[in-house]
């Protein structure tokens, strides 16, 4: 009788796994170096803006001048919110897209490893047992076909959503050029 999984078959996926894990951790760091670099700009930029809007203010000296001021200061404080937004969502869908990815491929290695399995204990199984390794195939088919269905619709609800944030910061840059 042959073995179904050698140790080294399940140590080679193991290590597969290991160092899937160990590239999805490294690129989550990456992310959040990125996404604290980020933080730390516009905290430094909403600061400096913070002193020289204040310093403006204090500068001014009728009515007319501060509402021309006040009009002057809001757009370039909406398109640098703006900008963190769209910064945040991009490293947000990286990330995303990364995981993606990762669970894609390591489910199409196990698929791989688990149909060599089912195929190489077929061929010591006793006669009659075919119908057994045929609904095993047949299972595994419908559940890859299960987790395309899936994946997909995770893509389109992934490119909705994406489609949606584009339409809100169009409209909102729209509203505050129509309200200046």
């Amino acid at each position: 009788m042959t073995k179904i999984v050698n140790p080294q078959q399940f140590a080679d996926f193991s290590k597969a796994g290991v160092e899937a894990l160990m590239a999805q951790a490294t690129a989550a760091f990456a992310r959040a170096e990125r996404l604290a670099a980020l933080n730390l700009n516009a905290g430094r930029s909403a600061l400096e803006d913070g002193v020289s809007n204040t310093k403006a203010l204090m500068a001014v000296k009728d009515v007319q001048e501060l509402v021309s001021l006040q009009q002057g200061m809001a757009q370039p404080l909406v398109d640098k919110a703006l900008a963190y937004a769209r910064s945040v969502y991009a490293i947000a869908a990286e990330g995303q897209s990364e995981v993606t990815k990762a669970v894609e491929s390591q489910v199409a290695e196990l698929n791989k490893a688990f149909s060599k399995a089912l195929d190489d204990a077929s061929k010591s199984a006793p006669a009659g047992s075919e119908p057994a390794f045929a609904a095993a195939k047949s299972a595994i088919a419908a559940a890859n076909s299960a987790y395309d269905s899936m994946s997909k619709a995770a893509k389109q609800a992934s490119e909705l959503a994406e489609a949606n944030v584009s339409a809100v910061t169009k409209a909102t840059v729209q509203a505050m050029n129509v309200k200046l």
